[in-house]
């Protein structure tokens, strides 16, 4: 999740029903991490420190993923270290 839109992906190309610009990371920590795949770790785990101030969006998130397919979406070139993995990682109950 990302509070920007995806590069190269348009709106009217997508059926959106909710996005949570809420839970993506701050811009602070965005700007922090910049891609640097070393980061990746401490990246996820002060991301999940975020996550845990927004119970309420999270909770709504895991709802809808339990009442079926959740597409979290990023606009990020690197497709292991980005904020969706990281959301995904954190809902699948995994570790930094």
């Amino acid at each position: 999740m990302e509070r920007l839109w995806p590069r190269g992906l348009k709106k009217e190309a997508v059926a959106l029903n909710l996005w949570l610009k809420e839970i993506a990371p701050s811009p602070e920590l965005r700007t922090w991490f910049g891609h640097e795949p070393a980061r990746w770790g401490e990246f996820c785990r002060r991301y999940w420190v975020e996550l845990a101030g927004h119970p309420e969006a999270v909770r709504l998130l895991q709802e809808k993923a339990r009442e079926g397919r959740v597409t979290l979406v990023y606009g990020s070139r690197d497709r292991e270290h980005n904020a969706a993995a990281a959301l995904k990682r954190f809902l699948e109950g995994g570790t930094p």
